[in-house]
């Protein structure tokens, strides 16, 4: 398993006008908090698009428990259970001090630039193993 924590501070402008955080931003979250555990394990995204890949969202969802509101310093964890196949998954929890406020997966798949279905590449597999960490229990 790969377990990355980023942290936000929730910005104004992804409020409402009660200033609660508008449900959009959660998936915003969540692509931040991949491209950065991407770049912890060394396969930044701006490397493996440079080398004909894509990693496109295939579905996503989201289940809001509490509100985010402006100014909450907050973590996205996200977690990696299933090594990758042709298709594969992060799950998110967004916290604020230990609570859970949303909790969300998404799921992905690598393409090429013409959009053709592809495996995922030997280098990205090679880099998501060396990462893995058996989940303790």
């Amino acid at each position: 398993m790969i377990h990355t924590i980023s942290k936000f501070r929730v910005r104004y402008v992804e409020t409402d006008r009660m200033n609660v955080v508008h449900h959009k931003n959660y998936l915003v979250w969540f692509e931040a908090a991949r491209i950065e555990m991407l770049d912890e394990i060394d396969l930044p995204y701006a490397a493996v698009e440079a080398e004909g890949f894509f990693i496109p969202v295939l579905g996503a969802n989201i289940e809001y428990k509490k509100p985010a509101f402006f100014d909450d310093r907050i973590e996205v964890h996200l977690y990696m259970r299933e090594k990758p196949r042709a298709r594969f998954r992060f799950d998110y929890e967004v916290r604020r001090d230990g609570e859970l406020l949303a909790a969300g997966h998404t799921t992905h798949g690598f393409m090429d630039g013409r959009g053709k279905a592809l495996r995922p590449p030997e280098a990205f597999l090679a880099k998501v193993l060396e990462a893995w960490n058996e989940p303790e229990g």
